[in-house]
């Protein structure tokens, strides 16, 4: 895991450009996504370990969503109370929609007998729930949306997302901070304002557009077991981005 530092080399990826590198690990390599999941749920952890050294009883909360970026989650907390930290996870949305590699990796945490909170954003006490979950928690874990979010969040995520912020603790974002856009930088209406980011294979688009460091924290770049080529980059749509290119 390698710290971004702007003057630095590193290859960016859009969105569409994420997504063609899974597509390409996946479909013409041969690695399947549950292999990737794990790669990149154990630097995650990895990196919190490291923060939370020297810490007694060290605690994390870990909000879920109910897709791919979710199930980085429950990967993180597998190798997380491998070491004896004290997890709360917490699935945000129907949990009926946890589908494939997050299912699989969902079941394994279930299997072992750990409990899963749930948050249904239809209730109105959004806030004092969110403060419950992280009750005590030394770090807590973005794993709501991943790269592939487009559009206004609804009112609904944006009063999670800003409950999340206002616990004013070190967060962990898992690939991207939820709420920014993956090619913009901007965010979609609110954002979650991390502590450290651990972003998978290369650094996204976004994080070149002058997007305040109050969101992304510091951000490390993680390998998923398999390095991006040069093919799947593309120059910066930003104007004002500041990283070389390889």
């Amino acid at each position: 895991m390698k710290k971004y530092v702007s003057h630095n080399k590193y290859t960016v990826m859009s969105r569409d450009e994420v997504r063609a590198f899974d597509s390409w690990a996946m479909n013409e390599l041969g690695i399947p996504g549950v292999v990737l999941m794990e790669n990149a749920g154990r630097s995650c952890a990895e990196l919190i370990k490291e923060k939370l050294t020297g810490i007694g009883n060290p605690k994390v909360c870990i909000f879920c969503g109910t897709g791919n970026n979710g199930g980085d989650g429950y990967v993180i907390a597998r190798h997380l109370l491998d070491s004896d930290f004290g997890v709360v996870i917490v699935i945000v949305g129907d949990r009926s929609k946890v589908k494939g590699d997050a299912k699989i990796n969902l079941d394994i945490l279930e299997g072992l007998g750990q409990p899963i909170r749930q948050l249904n954003l239809n209730e109105s006490d959004i806030a004092s729930k969110v403060k419950g979950f992280a009750a005590d928690a030394n770090m807590l874990v973005d794993g709501l949306f991943g790269t592939g979010l487009k559009g206004q969040l609804s009112n609904e995520y944006k009063q999670l997302i800003e409950s999340i912020n206002a616990q004013n603790r070190p967060v962990l974002a898992v690939d991207i901070p939820s709420g920014l856009d993956c090619d913009s930088g901007r965010p979609l209406g609110a954002a979650i304002k991390a502590t450290y980011t651990v972003t998978f294979a290369a650094v996204k688009t976004g994080f070149t557009c002058g997007v305040p460091s109050e969101y992304t924290g510091e951000i490390f770049v993680a390998s998923i077991g398999i390095e991006p080529k040069g093919k799947q980059g593309s120059d910066s749509n930003c104007s004002d981005s500041t990283v070389p290119r390889r």
